[in-house]
């Protein structure tokens, strides 16, 4: 196991993040840009605007108005500013709040690393989140259509990242049998955490998704 590097979430705003926005959003960025906008995005109770045609698809990708929302720089704020209420996802600044559509859920956990010492494990988002997975930040593990497992972080507040395809096998690999309630359970330890996945006959007659 290697240890976990250092995954801070990317610092200030690039200069013209402002000026390359989509048509019409140049009001929500602004306010998203001012001081302490997105430090308060959990406290905040500004007006209730309703929706805006923007979606985070199930690959991750943001879309305003259908159209992918290209500069990483702007995804990476929407995302700071992003909470949920509910089942419903907005966008909070300290001058109004508005609805956006989540196909999933609204972010990818893309880089896994696990500290050797410590044995926590560590993930990177795609918009550079650094989690550390124990009880602020659980693992959970969801059954598809298919009847697989697709394991998932919580990053912060309620919202969650899904890990990628590629980053599966590597939690799987540090999988552990354990009793839990009287149920023998394969699940994942993090640090002095575990998060069951499936009891282990389940987990051996099913692949994770």
């Amino acid at each position: 196991m290697t240890r976990a590097p250092e995954m801070q979430p990317a610092g200030g705003d690039p200069a013209g993040v402002q000026h390359d926005a989509p048509q019409g959003l140049a009001r929500l960025l602004s306010a998203a840009r001012g001081t302490g906008a997105r430090e308060g995005v959990e406290r905040w109770n500004p007006p209730d605007c309703g929706d805006i045609d923007m979606r985070i698809a199930a690959d991750g990708a943001w879309l305003y108005q259908g159209t992918p929302i290209g500069r990483a720089a702007l995804v990476r704020l929407f995302a700071s500013i992003l909470r949920r209420e509910g089942e419903r996802y907005v966008l909070v600044t300290p001058f109004e709040k508005v609805g956006i559509k989540v196909d999933d859920v609204p972010f990818l956990a893309v880089e896994m690393a696990v500290d050797s010492v410590s044995r926590r494990v560590h993930f990177r988002t795609n918009v550079d989140d650094a989690v550390e997975v124990g009880e602020a930040c659980p693992l959970c593990f969801r059954t598809d259509a298919a009847g697989g497992f697709r394991p998932y972080v919580k990053v912060r507040g309620d919202l969650w990242a899904r890990l990628t395809r590629a980053l599966v096998p590597d939690l799987l690999a540090l999988a552990e049998e354990r009793t839990v309630d009287g149920r023998m359970m394969v699940g994942i330890p993090s640090g002095e955490a575990f998060f069951p996945i499936a009891e282990r006959s389940a987990f051996f007659s099913e692949e994770l998704a």
